[in-house]
């Protein structure tokens, strides 16, 4: 095995077929993870629209209910007792379990009675809440762990709230989800399950492209290999037949060659330049070493920072050491940015000017004794590479702005809001006191864009932030969580001052008038949730407090603000 050629081939060769078994390994395992990933979520989406639907249907509920309790028919009936009249006029308890919503109707300021409808669990229901599952997949709804409501009705299923996991219902194998209990009846839960079978045979089928592709992979790496041993060889024996042609003279032998292999023709051509280029060497070193110096400076610098004050110092420093001037100055929009050694020194100047596009940075000025050709052309050549660098700064900052703000309101957006809750979270447990989230939520904000169109909602949501701004202190935050949800976190604030700044937002919301583009003008209100640390020591904790919250306040008549955890006769109107 003399030639080097061969050698490289069968190296390389070795050396493949072990990654790309790991590979194998590594791939066909992220397969089956990715595939029950793939069903997990699909689940996960298709219970929580079944979840969200239901609840829709309760809120339907409660609206028949309010109608029904506002019809002077029912009142009359509840009045006079009028039994006959209110089976008529009221719908019947299902037999089955149900969800309800009851309105008390109250006529000449005294409670006459209660009004409920139900929302009965049955097939039809399930049937109209799985379109987000995909076919062949199953809804079922659970009580108390025992399917009431689906296919297999009266089974038991054992499943974990909130965790996906492998079950056997009915006979077969499933991938299935729980929810956690619904709000009404008592014990009702959702369930989707999909097939076990289709998830294996997903993930059986990426194993096979997997292995094809590795295969192509293994074939295309032996051809990559031999055609590059094939072009080292050629190139190793160009350079060799070249450094024997300038290493041609009466020059002994300096490095111990051995084998009759190309890497051995080289190394006897360049003993024979060594003698040549020692004496040389030095010299190039000392000067090497000082380009290189100051173009790494530069560059490390060009790609380290975004900070438009120390770039500027460093190219000017750069321009002047690269070109031997006597001196240079950065003059901006402004006057002086920055310079280096003796500006006003030189005999002759040379002024490049730092712009890209329509963004000016400034000139840079340098001087000196003289300047030739290559030390004017080394400086046009870092100007240009500067104004990148100094535009890159400017669209640095611009987007580090727009991924912290909201475009619409200039309210911190949910990403800045998640980062200074975890931070304030964070503070209020190491050095104790209190913080307090408050989520705020517009009040019918569908009915304003159905009625006057998106851009009539996008001016609501801009005077809801611009009333949250104007109510809040400068330490605390004000963003917009997402959609016409709001947030506030309040630092060195107990639930009692949350509270307070909750309800002079909701008032001076109440009292302001927006103007919508039509003209016209417009009044709306909003329903907040208030949250405090330590009670909830996790932002999960707390933003799901806040939220309950802020749910209990809409679900009590709107335009009014919450605390979480309280009774029903401790919430603030």
């Amino acid at each position: 095995m003399g030639s080097f050629k061969v050698k490289l081939v069968v190296w390389f060769a070795l050396l493949a077929l072990l990654p790309l078994a790991v590979a194998f390994y590594g791939y066909d395992t992220l397969a089956v993870r990715s595939e029950t990933r793939r069903a997990d979520a699909s689940i996960q989406a298709g219970l929580r629209a079944a979840a969200a639907g239901y609840a829709t249907r309760l809120d339907h509920a409660t609206t028949r209910a309010r109608r029904l309790a506002a019809k002077p028919r029912v009142q009359e009936a509840l009045r006079t007792d009028d039994r006959a009249a209110l089976a008529t006029l009221l719908p019947a308890r299902p037999s089955g379990p149900a969800g309800v919503e009851t309105v008390s109707v109250v006529a000449d300021g005294r409670v006459l009675g209660n009004v409920s409808v139900y929302v009965p669990v049955t097939p039809t229901l399930l049937a109209s809440l799985d379109s987000g599952l995909p076919s062949g997949d199953l809804l079922l709804a659970v009580r108390y762990g025992r399917v009431i409501g689906g296919s297999g009705a009266g089974k038991l299923l054992e499943l974990v709230p909130g965790t996906a996991a492998r079950v056997r219902f009915a006979g077969r194998s499933y991938r299935g989800l729980l929810t956690t209990g619904l709000s009404d009846p008592p014990g009702l839960e959702l369930a989707a399950l999909t097939p076990q079978s289709e998830i294996d045979a997903g993930a059986h089928a990426a194993e096979k492209r997997i292995a094809a592709a590795l295969i192509a992979s293994l074939m295309l790496f032996a051809l990559v290999t031999y055609l590059l041993g094939r072009s080292i060889v050629r190139t190793l024996r160009r350079l060799s037949e070249a450094a024997d042609a300038i290493a041609s003279g009466s020059l002994s032998e300096r490095v111990d060659v051995r084998g009759n292999d190309e890497f051995a023709h080289l190394a006897r051509a360049f003993n024979g330049m060594a003698a040549q280029l020692e004496q040389r060497l030095g010299e190039l070193d000392l000067e090497r070493v000082r380009v290189q110096e100051a173009v790494s400076r530069f560059g490390e610098a060009l790609a380290a920072t975004h900070d438009v004050g120390q770039l500027v110092r460093v190219v000017v420093e750069s321009a002047v050491e690269t070109t031997g001037a006597v001196g240079g100055v950065v003059l901006g929009p402004d006057g002086e940015l920055a310079r280096a050694g003796d500006p006003d020194a030189g005999a002759e100047r040379i002024a490049l000017p730092l712009r890209v596009g329509n963004s000016d940075f400034g000139l840079l000025v340098l001087t000196g004794d003289g300047f030739d050709a290559g030390q004017v052309e080394a400086a046009t050549s870092l100007a240009a590479q500067v104004v990148v660098a100094l535009e890159n700064a400017r669209l640095h900052r611009i987007v580090e702005r727009q991924a912290l703000v909201d475009s619409l309101t200039g309210l911190a957006n949910r990403r800045s809001l998640e980062e200074t809750l975890r931070s304030e979270i964070a503070r209020s447990s190491r050095f104790g006191g209190s913080m307090c989230l408050v989520l705020a939520d517009l009040d019918d904000f569908k009915r304003v864009n159905d009625r006057w169109g998106h851009a009539a909602g996008d001016e609501v949501l801009i005077a809801f932030a611009a009333t949250l701004r104007e109510t809040v202190r400068e330490s605390d935050t004000a963003g917009r969580w997402g959609g016409e949800e709001f947030a506030l976190i309040l630092t060195g604030t107990d639930a009692d001052g949350g509270a307070r700044l909750a309800e002079r937002a909701r008032v001076a919301l109440e009292a302001r008038s927006v103007r919508l583009p039509d003209g016209s003008e417009v009044t709306v209100t909003a329903s907040f949730g208030v949250a405090c640390c330590p009670d909830w020591s996790e932002a999960g904790e707390l933003l799901a407090a806040a939220d309950s919250a802020l749910y209990e306040a809409k679900r009590s008549g709107k335009n009014r603000v919450a605390r979480a955890a309280e009774s029903a006769s401790e919430k603030m109107v």
